[in-house]
């Protein structure tokens, strides 16, 4: 004698509803932390390449020559680290003048605290809200994100020849 299940529902009804609900929670709950992961560790590139981009700007600023040549090294260097987010945003670097966004090398100017050196800051920066990695994340994650993503870097400059 069968006997049927006294739970009240049909077994060959409820077949296929483990396969929906596995496709439910992969496309609410795992993409979704895939796409947030992704997008994080994109930002720390991003803001990695930018400290670099400063730093190499800053050491190539020691090169000797007068000041609109050593902002021009700056510049350059700081564009060859931070090429590929300049290529991602479509953007290029200004290495005549050095004083626009995203490469901005100031004048030799006199240090902070000793008047008598002469020091030079390279600052970079990437707008994320207006070239977010994934589509759709510069609003969401702007009132996190803030401004732009920058970095800066001051370097002294030898008493040589300024």
């Amino acid at each position: 004698m069968d006997k049927q299940p006294s739970h009240g529902f049909n077994i060959k009804r409820q077949r296929g509803v483990v396969s929906i609900e596995y496709a439910l929670l992969l496309m609410l709950g795992i993409v979704p932390l895939l796409l947030v992961t992704f997008t994080g560790v994109m930002i720390f590139a991003a803001q990695q390449s930018l400290t670099l981009a400063a730093g190499e700007g800053a050491r190539a600023a020691l090169r000797h020559g007068d000041v609109p040549a050593r902002r021009s090294n700056a510049c350059r260097a700081s564009a060859r680290s931070m090429q590929w987010l300049l290529n991602f945003s479509g953007q290029a670097a200004d290495c005549q003048g050095a004083a626009a966004e995203p490469i901005v090398v100031s004048d030799a100017y006199l240090c902070a605290g000793d008047g008598t050196t002469r020091c030079m800051q390279v600052s970079v920066s990437y707008d994320y809200d207006r070239h977010p990695f994934i589509p759709g994340t510069g609003r969401l994650l702007g009132w996190v994100m803030g401004e732009r993503m920058r970095s800066s870097a001051i370097v002294q400059l030898d008493t040589g020849s300024n």
